[in-house]
């Protein structure tokens, strides 16, 4: 004897078969977690301010304090 099968569980295994498919095939090709972008983005700040504090003269536009006066 055969064995019964539900026709909407059979589908709907199907279709969530499908997604998990399609999610993977998504995580390969965008490649990182919200973690990862969230921990990039924090390194790069702390680089940027880094930076920002080992200049020896300050950013142009900038107070000009250590301008020669023109007149």
């Amino acid at each position: 004897m055969t064995k019964v099968i539900n026709l909407n569980q059979f589908r709907k295994r199907k279709a969530n078969e499908a997604r998990v498919k399609q999610a993977d095939t998504n995580r390969r090709l965008h490649g990182r977690t919200k973690a990862e972008r969230a921990h990039e983005a924090l390194q790069k700040k702390q680089l940027e301010s880094a930076a920002d504090h080992a200049r020896l003269e300050p950013a142009l536009g900038a107070d000009d304090e250590g301008a020669p006066d023109s007149s």
